[in-house]
């Protein structure tokens, strides 16, 4: 007779303990059934955002948790995917890709550089284009320090090997990163990779500085790496 009231209060304790978990077990469920969406999404617009379908997509991503994405961790996903290509006709498809793209980004830059001249002949005439530190403006009767200015930019060989030359003789120079998005830690990961001395630049022999448009402000041909220097007011390619 005892045991029967303590049998019914152990049942009715466990099934309120059932009934209070299962709300906490299907809120987990839920981000488990979304996430998955959630990424599908991001990566057929990523896909299309390149050209790409989305298995090449997925390809990329999977070689960029391996060796290239240690070694190259700023690579863009045509140029990943075309080093890595598995055939001649894939590696001319990323290429044409790649060009297609690059025409189109120059092309924007180009009309906004338009509308940028535009702007400061309305805004700023007479005054100078580009004040790079070292160097003050040509009206005031001054050409400058003397002081280079090297422009790079990131995944390129040439620019790290160029700036290694003017390490090794000794040379104080303002480093410029190209399409660095304004993001500190992107030039000081190129930094290290290319093997600055991080006494120089703590000494301020070398400056690692954002370009902001100035490389485009220059007006100046040819490719990356770019050494300049300021003579008698005009910047000049070294």
């Amino acid at each position: 007779m005892i045991l029967r009231p303590m049998l019914a209060a152990v049942l009715l304790s466990a099934s309120l303990g059932a009934s209070a978990q299962s709300p906490v077990t299907n809120a987990r469920v839920v981000p488990s059934q979304v996430q998955p969406s959630t990424d599908a999404t991001l990566d057929e617009r990523h896909a299309r955002d390149w050209g790409l379908r989305s298995e090449e997509w997925a390809r990329y991503r999977q070689l960029m948790q391996g060796p290239l994405g240690v070694h190259s961790p700023q690579l863009d996903p045509l140029t990943a995917l075309g080093i890595e290509a598995r055939s001649d006709e894939e590696r001319r498809r990323y290429a044409e890709l790649q060009v297609r793209m690059e025409a189109r980004r120059v092309e924007k830059l180009l009309a906004y550089q338009r509308a940028y001249d535009a702007a400061w002949q309305r805004l700023a005439p007479g005054q100078p284009r580009v004040n790079l530190p070292g160097a003050k403006t040509p009206a005031a009767g001054n050409t400058g320090s003397g002081r280079l200015a090297v422009f790079i930019k990131a995944d390129c060989a040439s620019c790290a090997q160029r700036v290694q030359q003017l390490q090794a003789a000794g040379t104080a120079f303002d480093l410029y990163m190209v399409g660095s998005r304004q993001d500190d830690a992107r030039i000081r990961q190129w930094a290290t990779q290319a093997g600055i001395d991080p006494a120089r630049v703590r000494a301020r022999t070398v400056t690692l500085n954002h370009d902001a448009g100035r490389w485009l402000s220059l007006g100046l041909p040819g490719e990356l790496p770019a050494v300049v220097r300021e003579v008698n007011g005009q910047w000049q390619r070294q």
